[in-house]
């Protein structure tokens, strides 16, 4: 039997145009336009031992885009493990991971359903990939490790009448926080990697002035740029000096192997100034 007495909100929210007064007659919407340079990445709070009842945790919060309007992004990772199977699951030599990656309804414009889509599921298996190059798998025999990714608030602009741009770059966004988050919450839980995982995403953006002239920027808001061409996240290990992930989207000719490399030396390069970040936030749990 039905609750008559609760009213229940629309499954889709709606969001009023923003508009700025330029005259008498005049009104337009405002378009946000990227205030950072190029090779510059968003600042970053990233924080472990959140959630004390898990084995390890971490929670990493992305600012906003320009002039501090929009969404930013939030995610928060618990490490349950590692932990001895069931007698009945057959026997592993290394270490079985597992990776669930979830939106919050509330999370994005369109509200989220409480089962996971392939959206989700696509960015696990991703999540899944990037760690799995980085645990030592063998140092645990017939165990499993479970990693939970809650993504509070995804990298969405809420202020615009209509959303700008394709969900996909906002999931390359999402996924590169992932790794991010997914690395430090493993070395809280104390499980033994070759090096510190970090994410990172490059962007081939289309100018606004210009429809002709394109560039490749850093750590993209899909509000931001007038077009997004093409882009490529990167999970990286920079001691190592190995990428275990690699994820590229967009359209651009085969031909042209030199966009695609620049594309990825900028991915690394975001990868990088992540793990930096990564470092600096082990250093003082350790210390």
């Amino acid at each position: 039997m039905t609750d008559r007495r609760r009213i229940n909100g629309p499954v889709g929210a709606t969001f009023p145009p923003v508009f700025v007064y330029e005259g008498e007659d005049a009104v337009k919407e405002t378009k946000k336009t990227r205030s950072r340079p190029p090779n510059a990445i968003r600042k970053m709070y990233l924080k472990t031992g959140v959630t004390p009842s898990a084995s390890g945790s971490a929670y990493l919060e992305i600012e906003t885009s320009a002039k501090g309007s929009g969404s930013g992004l939030k995610l928060s990772c618990t490490v349950h493990g590692p932990r001895s199977l069931p007698r009945s699951t057959p026997f592993s030599p290394h270490i079985i991971l597992s990776t669930h990656v979830k939106y919050a309804p509330f999370a994005t414009r369109q509200r989220r359903g409480y089962l996971r889509d392939s959206t989700e599921r696509d960015l696990g298996t991703h999540l899944e990939t990037a760690l799995r190059g980085a645990i030592i798998a063998d140092r645990w025999p017939k165990s499993g490790v479970d990693i939970i990714i809650s993504i509070i608030e995804g990298d969405q602009d809420r202020e615009s009448s209509k959303a700008e741009g394709d969900e996909s770059w906002d999931m390359m966004n999402a996924l590169s926080g992932c790794i991010t988050v997914a690395s430090a919450a493993l070395a809280d839980a104390g499980i033994d990697c070759v090096d510190t995982v970090a994410g990172g995403v490059a962007a081939l953006v289309r100018n606004a002035a210009d429809d002709s002239v394109s560039n490749i920027v850093i750590d993209p808001v899909p509000s931001e740029h007038e077009k997004i061409l093409a882009a490529c996240c990167i999970a990286y290990l920079p001691t190592r000096d190995e990428v275990t992930n690699l994820w590229f989207k967009g359209d651009l000719g085969a031909s042209d192997m030199e966009l695609y490399t620049s594309l990825v030396e900028k991915g690394i390069q975001a990868s990088k100034y992540a793990n930096r970040v990564l470092v600096e936030c082990l250093g003082e749990t350790v210390g």
